[in-house]
């Protein structure tokens, strides 16, 4: 598999759009990590590790309901054959009201809220509202 991150915003956006309450996704420590932020900021129940024969995989709990924030749309921004990069000042424009980038710093994974506050700009990965 050439592109985990793009992987895994398509299984959330398919499992989504069935309503399926759980998703596996292939382990990799930015999956992990990215799984981690959308914990953090309330888009999924939880990001846990699960090991099956050996095998390592991430499990995500996805929520609906009235009054869960939940998934809208993910997309993936930068991409391996086209990078997106943006300046703590571009990440301003990227932010979206009810929406989350995810941003790779020289300080680790974060959203761009916290990029920003912080003044640091990097790679965008992806985002999700």
């Amino acid at each position: 598999m050439t592109d985990p991150i793009a992987d895994m915003l398509t299984r959330i956006r398919n499992a989504q759009s069935v309503r399926k309450e759980t998703v596996e996704v292939r382990f990799s420590k930015i999956c992990f990590e990215i799984g981690k932020i959308l914990e953090r900021t309330r888009f999924i129940k939880k990001a846990e590790l699960k090991v099956k024969r050996s095998r390592r995989a991430i499990e995500l709990i996805l929520q609906y309901g009235e009054g869960v924030r939940g998934i809208a749309g993910v997309k993936r921004v930068s991409k391996p054959g086209q990078r997106i990069y943006a300046s703590a000042m571009q990440l301003r424009r990227t932010a979206r009201k009810n929406g989350i980038a995810v941003v790779s710093t020289s300080k680790g994974l974060m959203t761009a809220g916290e990029a920003l506050k912080q003044g640091l700009g990097g790679e965008i990965l992806c985002e999700a509202w």
